[in-house]
């Protein structure tokens, strides 16, 4: 039975830790020390619940519906791309990346940008639903303790990237710093929006 949950954790880090869309939303929010523990509750929660569903039986499900995936896979697109032109526009405005109260995101907004990073996302089906879902199926007995261990390593890792982004605040102390992060987060959205639409 460890050995399942060890092979849970490893197989969502693997998975999790990557930059991407949601990751760099994140990043952005813990350097800023805005809404940290509803978004990364929130990040976290969601791949749990996805993963549940993945072991389930939903992954066999969506993989019968291909045109879930490809509204997702549209969807997305759409809304990386608004993001990636949000994060160009602050970047040409460093005026507007100065950390002060008028800045704060309200938390409904930051809520809702963290939901459309995480659901219109397809490859967040791909890696959890019907990856891990896959994953876990073959272990039989031991298929929940696997969820149980990949859904750890979500809440591990949005809550090490969440609260660990403030070791990076003094850094961010500098208009530029916004600046070539929000460069870096834009190339990303749009990279990321681009091979949605052209996979």
């Amino acid at each position: 039975m460890p050995a399942d949950l060890i092979a849970g954790f490893l197989s969502g880090a693997v998975l999790i830790v990557a930059i991407g869309a949601q990751n760099s939303y994140v990043l952005r929010q813990g350097v800023r020390r805005e809404h940290i523990l509803p978004l990364v509750l929130v990040c976290a929660s969601a791949d749990a619940l996805l993963i549940v569903a993945g072991v389930a039986g939903l992954g066999a499900a969506i993989q019968a519906q291909p045109a879930f995936l490809d509204l997702a896979r549209y969807g997305g697109a759409a809304f990386l791309l608004l993001y990636g032109l949000a994060s160009a526009r602050r970047a040409l405005a460093p005026e507007q990346l100065i950390l002060d109260a008028g800045t704060r995101l309200p938390l409904g907004v930051a809520l809702a940008t963290c939901l459309g990073f995480t659901f219109l996302n397809p490859h967040v089906y791909l890696d959890t639903v019907i990856l891990l879902g896959s994953l876990a199926s073959q272990r039989q007995e031991g298929k929940w303790i696997f969820a149980a261990g990949a859904a750890g390593a979500s809440f591990v890792w949005f809550f090490a990237l969440g609260y660990g982004a403030r070791f990076l605040a003094p850094l961010f102390a500098k208009p530029f710093s916004w600046r070539v992060l929000d460069s870096l987060i834009s190339m990303t959205m749009f990279g990321l929006g681009g091979m949605l639409i052209l996979d």
